[in-house]
């Protein structure tokens, strides 16, 4: 029987209609001598009636010999649903389907879980979830944030091809570049001890079609990284991809407000305000402790360097001689924090190598602190008109190098925020989004360990015009022109103007960051030689498409709106890979596997 509709169509309109749909038992319900079966599909679901004194009695038997997720097309007249039986939370809850045919497809065994409960469904041990994804995928929620994906890449397509972008697409089989992350390593067999890598992003291949005059680029790109998974991290990803000739940063700022504004919109039908707020590097530390801050609170970071500067507690006074800041925030609300709170935040500060935690308890009108007899009445001013001191407050500080103490107090303000979230005590609506540019980063980090200068976004990345006199004298004062975008605490992508001098790069690249010359050539020489002939200036950014899936479907994992992820430990439950390969083909790939013995 081929269906005439889909699950989610019929409405008042079709009553007195035969159709036929096709799809999965969603539920089955024996009810005084009649069974009520909803099939579902991608679109929704239906309720359908079998009535044993219409139906033959081998057709009856057939729809009460049916578990959860049979496949089945039933037949039947749409008619109303008896009256006071209306299903106000789902678009066909008036009508119902009277069957007189019934085909069963497909039948199913005995479910490893429930997928047409969502309460039951999200309490599900994720592992099981993934090792049956094919069952997780047919969940409501799950189809939902499959099709926001899909929707969502049309729309970006359709909005770079106004903007008058190309889509190319850029090799997966590249060349390795350790001085990113980790990669994963294909051996060629045609020539052996030579190796792919999958590309981490396609940034070599964009800038060099900006030099081949291309000049707007885009791709939702397949990415590869070999690192420790997270929430928000897979082993394999996709970004949105952009580069453009000719431009300069608020060129990349206007596009990009565009493009998340016809994606939010699209979406969740929201306009988000435009142009974003702009935030500089040194400022989002100083005042949120983190590079990519979420601006729906407050409880922002407060400098006491020159207040503490000569003070008896030497603690503070001391960190400020060795050319360290003193800084504090004030979490509202937060003294009836119990010690379990306190020591977790104690371990964050340690984890920045800190000695401990300064705090100060404001409740029935005293500061309760240890340290409060350290502080003269001046000091106590400054917090008190600074922090706007009151009752019930928690007073937190940071009392190290800048950005150690910036570092710290960021964790910690965002671990507050929660526990104010979970008191009641702090609200943030989930519908609100806060958007924002970071720009105006250090070009340059430096490598204690290695004794060396690294790039804090990637080689390519131009140097603040005005600064490029210092790339060799005095490299920790290079502005880089890198601009991240952010939205409620989450960076959604990052990019920069690229240098597009042949001999600025080689500098970056032997004088700054000291790779040899000739490794410099081995790895990228072949773009170097390539901006000899005329390459434009050009920029561009990439954004996680994952995570910006994520942020719309209001789920904390990529996981979620992945067809098939990894766990966190990069395996693939459903398919039990990765997983080890004959011995064959070790030998047509010249290798041989030296692995220590398990005990």
């Amino acid at each position: 029987m081929k269906r005439t509709h889909h699950c989610n169509e019929l409405r008042p309109a079709h009553i007195g209609q035969t159709v036929t749909l096709s799809g999965w038992v969603h539920s089955r319900r024996d009810l005084g001598g009649l069974i009520f079966i909803d099939i579902r599909d991608r679109e929704g679901r239906t309720q359908t009636v079998f009535d044993p004194s219409n139906l033959p009695k081998e057709l009856f038997d057939r729809a009460a010999a049916l578990r959860s997720e049979c496949v089945i097309s039933v037949t039947g007249k749409v008619r109303h649903r008896p009256e006071g039986t209306n299903n106000a939370k789902i678009p066909t809850g008036e009508v119902e389907l009277g069957v007189t045919a019934l085909e069963v497809l497909n039948m199913a065994e005995v479910l490893p879980f429930p997928v047409d409960d969502p309460e039951v469904a999200a309490k599900v041990n994720e592992e099981l979830r993934l090792q049956y994804r094919y069952l997780d995928l047919r969940r409501p929620e799950m189809s939902r944030n499959l099709r926001l994906r899909s929707k969502v890449a049309t729309a970006t397509r359709v909005f770079m091809d106004e903007q008058g972008f190309l889509e190319v697409e850029t090799p997966t089989l590249f060349k390795s570049t350790p001085e990113g992350a980790r990669e994963f390593l294909v051996p060629n067999r045609r020539e052996p001890g030579t190796f792919y890598a999958l590309p981490q992003s396609p940034q070599q291949f964009k800038q060099i079609l900006m030099v081949a005059g291309v000049e707007r680029y885009f791709q939702l790109a397949r990415c590869y990284r070999d690192e420790d998974l997270r929430a928000d991290r897979q082993p394999e990803f996709t970004q949105v991809d952009i580069e453009m000739s000719f431009i300069d940063r608020e060129d990349i700022y206007t596009l990009i407000e565009g493009l998340l504004k016809r994606v939010w919109k699209t979406a969740l039908n929201v306009d988000i305000p435009t142009p974003f707020k702009r935030l500089s590097f040194n400022d989002a530390l100083n005042r949120y402790g983190i590079d990519k801050p979420d601006t729906r609170f407050g409880m922002e970071l407060v400098d006491f360097t020159e207040e503490f500067r000569a003070s008896t507690f030497k603690v503070f006074s001391g960190a400020i001689s060795n050319g360290g800041v003193v800084k504090a925030l004030n979490a509202k609300g937060l003294a009836d924090a119990t010690q379990g709170q306190i020591e977790t935040m104690t371990e964050y500060a340690k984890s920045f190598g800190a000695k401990g935690l300064a705090f100060i308890k404001v409740e029935k009108g005293e500061w309760k602190s240890p340290i409060v007899k350290f502080f003269n009445d001046a000091e106590k001013a400054a917090l008190t008109q600074k922090l706007a001191i009151e009752e019930g407050d928690l007073i937190l500080f940071a009392a190290d190098q800048w950005l150690t103490a910036c570092e710290i107090l960021g964790k910690i303000r965002l671990y507050c925020a929660d526990v104010l979230k979970g008191q009641g005590k702090l609200s943030v609506p989930a519908d609100r989004f806060d958007f924002l540019w970071v720009v105006d980063f250090p070009l340059l980090s430096f490598d204690k360990e290695q004794n060396r200068w690294y790039s804090s976004h990637h080689p390519f990345t131009a140097p603040v015009a005005e600064d490029v006199q210092f790339l060799t004298s005095d490299p920790k004062k290079v502005r880089g022109q890198h601009y991240d975008i952010v939205v409620n605490g989450v960076e959604l992508g990052g990019g920069s103007i690229r240098i597009h001098q042949p001999d600025v790069q080689k500098t970056v690249f032997e004088q700054v960051l000291q790779i040899p010359p000739e490794m410099v050539k081995a790895r990228f020489g072949y773009m170097l030689e390539a901006f000899r002939y005329g390459a434009p200036p050009h920029g561009g950014i990439a954004l996680g498409f994952d995570r910006l899936i994520a942020i719309l479907c209001g789920t904390q994992s990529i996981r979620d709106v992945i067809a098939f992820p990894k766990t966190a430990k990069g395996t693939d439950l459903m398919t039990d890979s990765p997983a080890p390969v004959e011995p064959k083909q070790l030998r047509d790939l010249h290798l041989e596997l030296k692995m220590a013995k398990k005990e």
